[in-house]
């Protein structure tokens, strides 16, 4: 059971008690490697490192996590996949949607303490979206669901970041999601054995402490097996590879700048992001849910500041 992440100038590190013990010794003659290829390595010859990591940390001094800067356990990865409309939300819906996704780019990672930049660009609204993310520990190509999760490493919490409202429809997914700082990921990467049952994990979002994205894994669409058997038949995926398995989307709501937004899955530690924009536009801070309960339609409007309605 192991909780690996990079920190300060992307050395490799466990997570212990509340600190971190630097375990490059471990993995020494990975050093000439960018911190991706280093960390898809790891995975890839997991039986040759584990014991070597786990020996570092057990003998290693810690110093406390608040002490370092934490990096994206993942900084780079060759694929990020992510599952579209895969949640039930909360039943409220009498069927599963057709199974989709999309990716989003590799320059679209931060980590634990970073900032989600929002662009200067007409989007209706800017959200991010709760989800957890499997990590891919050996190459996957046409997987079925009965062995899909023999194909996982592990598990981290990812957000989701989207820019409403921007066009052509026709291509609006890579407009809307793979900006750059759209994808924080982090502030672990925790191995599978150190979660119990990946589909009944509980997904918190806050933001500013308000409780706003509260729901369970066990509310998919399609489970974590069937999204690896979806995305592996549509091409191959290798170690260190992302699939994002969707949010439920009640509690989405409007993004501003200045926020502090952190989201904790299950026992995956908790990954904190701070939201910047430099154009300081306001929406009302109102979920999905409280928006439908009140029976209105859409995201919560731009309120103030560039491309508002009232401002145009």
């Amino acid at each position: 059971m192991v909780k690996l992440l990079f920190f300060d100038d992307f050395r490799l590190g466990v997570a212990r008690d509340g600190e971190v013990v630097d375990v490059g010794s471990a993995v020494k003659e990975l050093s000439e490697l960018s911190a991706q290829d280093l960390i898809s390595t790891v995975i890839k010859e997991w039986d040759v490192y584990r014991d070597r990591i786990e020996e570092a940390t057990q003998t290693g001094v810690g110093v406390p996590l608040e002490s370092v800067h934490i990096r994206p356990p993942l900084p780079r990865p060759v694929n990020i996949d992510c599952m579209a409309r895969n949640y039930m939300e909360n039943g409220t819906l009498t069927e599963r949607p057709p199974i989709n996704g999309f990716p989003k780019t590799p320059h679209s990672i931060v980590g634990h303490g970073d900032t989600m930049v929002l662009p200067d660009i007409p989007a209706t609204v800017f959200e991010g979206e709760a989800e957890l993310a499997v990590v891919i520990g050996k190459r996957a190509h046409n997987v079925p669901a009965s062995e899909a999760l023999d194909y996982v490493f592990g598990y981290a919490n990812l957000i989701d970041g989207s820019a409403r409202g921007v066009g052509p429809r026709q291509n609006a997914f890579y407009q809307m999601k793979s900006r750059e700082t759209f994808c924080p990921i982090g502030p672990f990467l925790v191995t599978a054995d150190e979660i119990e049952d990946p589909q009944n994990l509980p997904v918190r979002l806050w933001t500013n402490g308000e409780l706003m994205q509260d729901f369970n894994t066990s509310d998919m669409a399609y489970d974590i097996a069937q999204s690896i058997e979806f995305v592996s038949s549509l091409h191959t995926l290798e170690p260190g590879d992302v699939i994002a398995t969707g949010t439920n989307h009640r509690g989405l709501h409007p993004f501003m700048d200045g926020d502090r937004v952190e989201l904790e899955v299950g026992g995956l530690g908790r990954l904190a992001i701070d939201i910047k924009d430099d154009l300081k536009r306001t929406w009302k801070r109102e979920t999905r849910q409280q928006r439908a309960e009140a029976g209105l339609d859409g995201v919560s409007p731009q309120l103030t500041g560039k491309y508002a309605p009232s401002e145009a």
